[in-house]
């Protein structure tokens, strides 16, 4: 069973894998995604947000189960051109309940794969163009507050972090997450779908 992994899990800093296969276990975990997606109101979840190192992620926009037809799988996503740029709030599942602003390109040209495994070209603006880029970066182990360098940025999410982290390091002391070093070898040791 998948579960959101929170900050700071290994595995959102882990540098996603390719996917080498799309076969009916890659399906099974995308139908899982979008349940787990659904469930936390969100609009985008990456792979390694569930804890699993494969390049890939489901996308939303609606965040509404019942709007299935609006649903994207991205895989092996390639963001190949990017053009001006500008900042909004973003906020992300591994972070529950933070925001922060966030720039990124405005507007975006992205490869990739859909789950039949079809080439994709997509040109994305506004918020699928955010999203896109934003779970682009997490399968490079990249994270929103990555963007929030700025002290006067920090100095206003860093307790909310400081919150997130103490849980999941709580969570570790119950024995719900496994250490640090045991995840990076179960990382370390998963292989492409």
């Amino acid at each position: 069973m998948l579960r959101i992994v929170p900050y700071p899990h290994p595995a959102l800093r882990h540098e996603s894998r390719p996917v080498i296969e799309i076969d009916d276990s890659l399906r099974a975990i995308v139908r899982e995604m979008f349940t787990l997606m659904y469930a936390s109101n969100g609009i985008g979840l990456a792979a390694n947000q569930v804890g699993i190192p494969l390049r890939f992620f489901v996308l939303n926009l609606t965040a509404d189960a019942e709007r299935a037809d609006q649903e994207q799988v991205f895989i092996n996503p390639e963001i190949i051109k990017r053009h001006s740029s500008e900042e909004n709030e973003e906020g992300c599942l591994s972070f529950p309940g933070l925001y922060g602003k966030v720039r990124r390109a405005r507007k975006i040209k992205v490869r990739a794969y859909d789950l039949q495994g079809n080439p994709i070209e997509i040109d994305a603006d506004d918020l699928l163009g955010r999203a896109i880029q934003h779970e682009t970066d997490h399968l490079d182990g990249k994270l929103f507050i990555d963007y929030l360098g700025d002290l006067t940025k920090m100095k206003t999410t860093s307790a909310k972090i400081q919150e997130i982290e103490a849980g999941f390091r709580a969570a570790q002391a119950e024995g719900i997450y496994p250490s640090d070093d045991e995840i990076r070898r179960q990382l370390a040791g998963m292989t492409s779908a």
